[in-house]
């Protein structure tokens, strides 16, 4: 937390020599500490940094609010030609590094440190930009990133219980969001809800807000942290406070479906 801003600045220099340097700190400092040397040094030179932000949203737990992430994926979306990743587990994430390495240009990894909950198999296969469908359903789409991914698993099986069709998107990628895959969701299921462990404003819920209005417009109904701050607690008791846990998603779900109606 003291020393972001250099981090950056050396991992430019090493980048304009050749090398593909990975970065790391916490999420929250990793973003806004050092948000002048990423967009100068790092996007407006058009170098090659991997910046990687731990334990965003609920996974600051006990470190509270000067520590957690929750505008993080907002900021930066908005810096030209940055790519933004939320691996949803240790498998993904493993699956990913060589795709992420690969990719030409900067790259923000929001890693949740934590253990997560293991939503993939080891042969899973990963394209970076490109949304996993994790279960597919007709009434409507919830699309997750992160740990919520899991969280959105749950909440489609409850559905599944009262007799609604949920499918489950895990877009991964945040920036360049999958806009083929939201279309296809909305033109296919008609109603959708985003599911992040992030603010609504900024994040996945407004990446896929942005897809729908310019696209395909369809009920829409985001999941996520409020216009508020983090406080202290573990990452269940945080999901309740903040209103992500599954049966926040399905209520939201069904918000969704009664507007499609």
């Amino acid at each position: 937390g003291i020393a972001e801003a250099n981090m950056v600045g050396v991992a430019a220099g090493l980048s304009a020599c050749g090398k593909i340097p990975f970065v790391h700190s916490f999420a929250t400092f990793a973003s806004r500490r050092c948000f002048d040397q990423i967009a100068i040094s790092v996007c407006y030179a058009g170098l090659n940094v991997k910046i990687v932000g731990s334990d965003p949203g609920v996974g600051a737990e006990l470190n509270g609010g000067t520590h957690m992430a929750l505008e993080d994926m907002g900021i930066m979306r908005t810096l030209p030609g940055m790519t933004v990743f939320e691996p949803t587990d240790s498998v993904q994430l493993r699956k990913a590094l060589p795709a992420v390495a690969r990719h030409e240009g900067p790259v923000y990894i929001r890693l949740f440190r934590r253990k997560a909950e293991k939503v993939f198999d080891d042969d899973y296969v990963f394209t970076l930009g490109k949304a996993d469908l994790l279960r597919d359903g007709s009434d409507v789409t919830i699309i997750a990133s992160g740990v919520c991914v899991a969280n959105a698993l749950q909440a489609a099986a409850m559905l599944a219980g009262e007799g609604v069709s949920a499918r489950v998107l895990n877009m991964h990628t945040v920036k360049p969001v999958d806009a083929e895959a939201v279309l296809r969701a909305a033109e296919e299921t008609g109603a959708v809800v985003t599911a992040e462990n992030h603010s609504v404003i900024g994040g996945l819920g407004s990446a896929v807000a942005e897809v729908l209005a310019e696209g395909r417009p369809a009920p829409l109904e985001r999941v996520g942290v409020k216009d508020h701050f983090g406080q202290v607690g573990k990452a269940p008791y945080l999901m309740g406070v903040f209103g992500i846990t599954p049966a926040d998603i399905a209520k939201a779900a069904r918000k969704a479906l009664a507007r499609k109606r």
